[in-house]
């Protein structure tokens, strides 16, 4: 198979979850350029919308849906209109997030588990209602968005927020384990774990040590806009037909410090 074609998406159908703003939009959008039909879906189904819109600008079809992850009705929802639009799902991304900064003795509970529904019950409910349709296809990719905040704890002067780092370390047992109950089934299972992007969940923490992180970052930059599309579209096309469970690093090399 030509390199193009590896990655070359034209006729794929993609869920993204969060896809209203920030990565997911990201991501979108580079599925849209490799030629999938994509549905984005969040609580905010207008900003969905203005994304929707500019991805059929692109000359692929899209849908725009409000969904709360940990809801499984709306979870319901979003499969089955994808279904009934498009025929078939072949590419899933969990990127629906949330987080709470405060003191481990200071976690109000109530946010604990706000933390833990939208970021790991979420990602289970989404894969568990996407993952039956790929399991009748005999075909899927599914992608985790994950943290680098997942793999290590941090310090808290720069992020105090124990619920989203629990979180994002369950998405990566919770990629692996999948991963190997799916892989006879040829269901692709594997995430990413960005660094820091400017985004509007990662402002605050940015404005307040961005310095410091940046110094613990071998290339000294941020994410850019483009730089989680490729990494996307190497996971939900061809080219990575003989990854699955893995854990893809995408922060600029801080993890190697």
């Amino acid at each position: 198979m030509h390199v193009k074609q590896l990655f070359d998406l034209t006729g794929k159908v993609a869920i993204v979850t969060g896809g209203g703003r920030g990565l997911g939009q990201q991501m979108a959008e580079g599925f849209a350029e490799a030629g999938a039909n994509v549905v984005v879906c969040s609580r905010k189904l207008g900003a969905c919308e203005e994304v929707s819109e500019g991805l059929k600008n692109l000359g692929v079809d899209s849908l725009a849906l409000q969904c709360d992850v940990s809801n499984p009705e709306e979870v319901r929802n979003v499969v089955e209109q994808t279904v009934e639009k498009f025929g078939r799902i072949d590419i899933l991304v969990n990127n629906s997030g949330a987080s709470w900064g405060a003191p481990v003795e200071e976690m109000p509970i109530e946010a604990w588990q706000k933390v833990m529904n939208v970021n790991v019950t979420g990602t289970f409910l989404m894969s568990q209602a996407v993952g039956k349709v790929m399991l009748e296809q005999q075909s899927g990719k599914i992608i985790n968005i994950a943290s680098t905040a997942g793999l290590k704890g941090t310090n808290p002067k720069l992020m105090n927020a124990i619920g989203y780092n629990a979180s994002k370390g369950a998405v990566i047992t919770f990629t692996k384990d999948l991963a190997a109950k799916w892989g006879p089934k040829w269901i692709y299972v594997n995430a990413i774990a960005p660094g820091f992007f400017p985004t509007e969940m990662s402002k605050g923490l940015l404005e307040a040590g961005g310095k410091t992180i940046l110094e613990g970052t071998p290339l000294r930059k941020f994410g850019s806009d483009s730089d989680i599309k490729g990494v996307a579209l190497f996971l939900a096309s061809a080219a990575s037909d003989f990854v699955t469970g893995d854990v893809l690093v995408v922060d600029g090399g801080a993890h190697a410090m």
